[in-house]
């Protein structure tokens, strides 16, 4: 299925046809292959199944990959693990977290040790989050 318009965000559509290819066939791969954390936190998004909002997983937009976004909310939801404690990691983290928010997105990030040993705490921010 290709993106059908329903992608936001001009850049996407600007990329060259080989570059939207390659994001969409990666962003496959991680739905195939998500981390345990990302599976328990898509339990409690997909079907709408908090607070009404909707969540896709593995989306991409403008060049990156996100783990849950909610367009109508402007959310987005990133799945932190142990490779984003490194100084420089966080550092990217940063500077993508400021572009997704220049756009009028508010981002969240968990570490996946949250998730998956408090889901309830988790899932408690996430809601905490979307209100606000």
């Amino acid at each position: 299925m290709r993106s059908k318009g329903r992608m936001r965000g001009g850049a996407f559509s600007q990329m060259t046809q080989d570059r939207k290819d390659l994001m969409l066939g990666r962003a496959r791969q991680q739905r195939r292959n998500n981390v345990t954390a990302e599976a328990i936190v898509w339990r409690n998004l997909r079907a709408r199944r908090h607070d009404g909002f909707k969540f896709r997983r593995q989306v991409p937009l403008e060049g990156l990959i996100l783990d849950f976004v909610c367009f109508e909310a402007r959310c987005v939801i990133e799945i932190d693990g142990p490779s984003h404690d490194d100084e420089e990691q966080a550092a990217r983290d940063y500077a993508r977290d400021a572009g997704l928010e220049a756009n009028r997105f508010r981002v969240l990030r968990l570490n996946n040790d949250l998730v998956i040993g408090a889901t309830d705490m988790a899932i408690a921010r996430i809601s905490l989050f979307l209100r606000g």
